[in-house]
């Protein structure tokens, strides 16, 4: 629920992009309802979440997972000048 609020979206819009009923997202965050497996991809996508963010409540995702997400964003340019600098500071040690 919190994330859902955080980007400024109501049960009825997340429950559209889910195909899901409102109902069936307000007893998923009353803990009503547990989650079924071929929605939890889709709510992890909807709400930029990973699924044992969801699932456990707790963020597992390491430092280097978190990198890797920004890496792939950028262009093969930007890439090999990331990789130059983590040449030049293994280097350092």
């Amino acid at each position: 629920m919190v994330r859902r609020k955080s980007l400024r979206m109501t049960q009825e819009e997340l429950a559209e992009k889910l195909g899901v009923s409102t109902q069936m997202i307000s007893n998923l965050e009353l803990g009503k309802k547990a989650i079924r497996p071929e929605n939890l991809s889709k709510v992890c996508a909807v709400l930029e979440l990973s699924a044992d963010f969801i699932l456990t409540g707790t963020n597992t995702k390491t430092a280097v997972d978190a990198v890797a997400e920004k890496l792939i964003q950028l262009t093969a340019e930007e890439l090999q000048m990331v990789n130059d600098m983590i040449d030049y500071m293994n280097r350092q040690k």
